[in-house]
């Protein structure tokens, strides 16, 4: 489940004006855009094409079924003409700074879920106009206007529904559902596509005879918790199409991390901590930024036959200096010594940060 679902949703207290706006293939697109030649071609965003995972896919790349997170050997199997572009973070970056500049001209209240996503409460707006289908419109076309780009937007009550419809018209579309048509909107929808339910939760949903949103609303609150814990709740909740958690616009990280695949599987420890010193650096460059500072650290290894582990250490205060994230780091990874197979990757991330706390809001009025 996601932190986005590890949220209460609950009954509504009040209905909002929820926008979520989704740019559509972004750092391919950015590629395609910075690169004439690339354009109407099957593209893929990774670091490499030999080791690496796609980060990012062309419309024109989907139709092989290339995806993100797929192994880059894997789309090339899957679309032997793509063709591969290394990724520009520090572009990517500059972009969405510019469009959330042009979220700001709208309203004050953003909770980015990334470079190239966010939520968005309009239910009252910086230039006042009155319908958030209006606003979503001026947004995606001042997106274009600025950047070249396309974005999706969806248009809800609450920030799951807001969420499902951005993915119902792209690319470069956007979708309403009101509130007369959330509940019914879900109950077709299969457990899988619920934002919140990955796949492993979905199998089991499968397996106690929950295939659909209906399927889910048939249950009782207690059914639901008996199986899935904490999550039974939102999973009940967003069954009937409710959702009361804000857009948290001062919204803390529930973590940050950085991985590498490396260009040829490892077995020797100093050959590994010395490839864990940039990541390390990434993360507290980032802590550093933002002044934040976490409790627990967790090191990500993927083994060479694909496995995948992670383990995890929280100390009693918090880490206050790179040293002392490096010091867990090493300690993490020395712990998996004598290694029975070779690693292909590693990856760390810092967590259990102090969570912020939102006022509650007024009630407002709700005309999409």
């Amino acid at each position: 489940m996601t932190e986005e679902a590890d949220e209460q949703a609950g009954p509504v207290a009040r209905q909002r004006k929820i926008i979520h706006v989704d740019m559509d293939a972004f750092y391919a697109s950015v590629e395609q855009r910075d690169n004439p030649d690339l354009r109407g071609k099957p593209v893929a965003v990774a670091g490499s094409r030999e080791r690496g995972v796609v980060a990012a896919a062309s419309y024109e790349a989907r139709r092989f079924g290339v995806r993100s997170a797929m192994p880059s050997v894997t789309a090339k199997r899957q679309c032997p003409d793509l063709i591969f572009v290394k990724p520009r973070f520090e572009v990517y970056k500059a972009v969405s700074q510019q469009i959330r500049e042009i979220f700001a001209e709208h309203t004050p209240i953003i909770e980015p879920l990334s470079l190239d996503e966010a939520y968005l409460d309009v239910s009252e707006n910086l230039q006042e106009i009155p319908l958030a289908r209006d606003i979503a419109l001026a947004i995606r076309a001042r997106i274009k206007e600025v950047t070249g780009l396309n974005a999706s937007a969806g248009i809800s009550y609450n920030k799951f529904l807001a969420k499902l419809a951005s993915d119902h018209r792209k690319p470069n579309g956007q979708y309403v559902i009101s509130p007369e048509m959330g509940p019914t909107f879900v109950e077709a929808l299969p457990v899988g596509r619920f934002h919140g339910i990955g796949p492993a939760t979905s199998a089991k949903m499968n397996s106690l005879g929950l295939h659909t949103g209906l399927d889910m609303r048939s249950q009782t609150l207690d059914f639901m918790q008996a199986n899935f814990g904490k999550a039974g709740s939102y999973y009940y909740w967003i069954s009937r199409g409710i959702d009361d958690r804000e857009v948290r616009a001062n919204r803390i990280r529930k973590s940050v991390g950085a991985e590498s695949t490396f260009a040829g599987d490892l077995t020797d420890f100093d050959a590994m901590a010395a490839e864990l010193q940039p990541l390390i650096d990434k993360v507290w460059r980032h802590c550093e930024d933002k002044g934040s500072r976490g409790r627990t650290v967790t090191l990500k290894v993927k083994f060479a036959d694909f496995e995948l582990i992670s383990r995890s250490r929280t100390v009693s205060g918090k880490i206050d200096s790179r040293g002392e994230l490096e010091l867990a780091s090493s300690d993490l990874l020395r712990a998996l010594f004598p290694l029975n197979k070779a690693v292909r990757l590693l990856g760390v991330s810092l967590s259990s940060f102090q969570e912020d706390q939102s006022d509650d809001e007024p009630q407002l009025d709700l005309s999409i």
